[in-house]
């Protein structure tokens, strides 16, 4: 849990174990929680810099998450393997897969619903939400295919507050989600940022000061500095948020 990297209060290197999250378990979806989520509140536990919410869900074939509507937040959508089918009440519409970064904004208000594509395999993607820096602005939405970038082991920016080529656009100018693929042995240095979050979301991996990782690991970082993440036997795909 929490822990202090050093005696500075204001440098933490925070290592949360997957099976730690909070949980939700119902017939047609398996979901964990980084932070507070629904049903599921800890008042110590609200969130990291400006990432409100990381849920990793699994979605059972066919089912999905009817018509519901959000309001001034900045919604990402990673798909891990399968592909999820985006409606929403501004006429987008949209089906992403592995390698296709989503945003929706949902500004002043927006209904969306969020569906299985397929009938016999299951999704499995990490949606993830930041504080948007404007409110009540027109909703919208953005995908654009990174797959290509994520080849080279490096970070990609996906998301992007800060005109990143091809990442799709935040709403947030303070954050950037990036993206690694990395193979046995690769690494890669995270920012030297006030917040980073890195979600171990595949693979194994070890962590300057962190250590070992596994799938669904999740390290909250504070002005920590630059740290280097090396894959493990099994390769790794690291989420990275980079918060201002």
């Amino acid at each position: 849990m929490a822990t202090p990297a050093d005696a500075d209060a204001d440098t933490t290197v925070d290592v949360r174990r997957a099976a730690d999250r909070f949980h939700t378990a119902l017939g047609w979806l398996d979901s964990w929680h980084s932070f507070s989520f629904g049903g599921h509140y800890d008042p110590a536990n609200t969130g990291h810099g400006l990432l409100l919410v990381s849920n990793d869900d699994t979605v059972a074939p066919g089912a999905g998450f009817s018509a519901h509507s959000h309001r001034d937040m900045e919604i990402v959508t990673w798909v891990l393997e399968g592909e999820l089918e985006h409606a929403d009440s501004a006429g987008n519409h949209g089906v992403i897969r592995p390698g296709l970064a989503q945003r929706m904004s949902a500004g002043r208000g927006i209904t969306h619903s969020e569906m299985n594509a397929s009938g016999d395999a299951p999704v499995h993607f990490v949606q993830m939400w930041v504080l948007p820096d404007v409110r009540g602005i027109e909703p919208g939405y953005e995908q654009r295919d990174v797959g290509d970038a994520l080849t080279e082991p490096r970070l990609v920016a996906v998301a992007s507050g800060r005109g990143h080529d091809g990442a799709v656009a935040i709403h947030q100018h303070d954050a950037v989600l990036w993206v690694a693929r990395l193979g046995a042995g690769d690494s890669v240095t995270t920012p030297d940022a006030t917040h980073v979050h890195v979600f171990l979301a595949r693979g194994n991996a070890r962590m300057d000061r962190a250590g070992e990782l596994s799938t669904g690991d999740a390290v909250r970082l504070t002005r920590a500095g630059a740290l280097t993440l090396v894959a493990g036997d099994d390769g790794a795909e690291a989420l990275v948020w980079e918060m201002a």
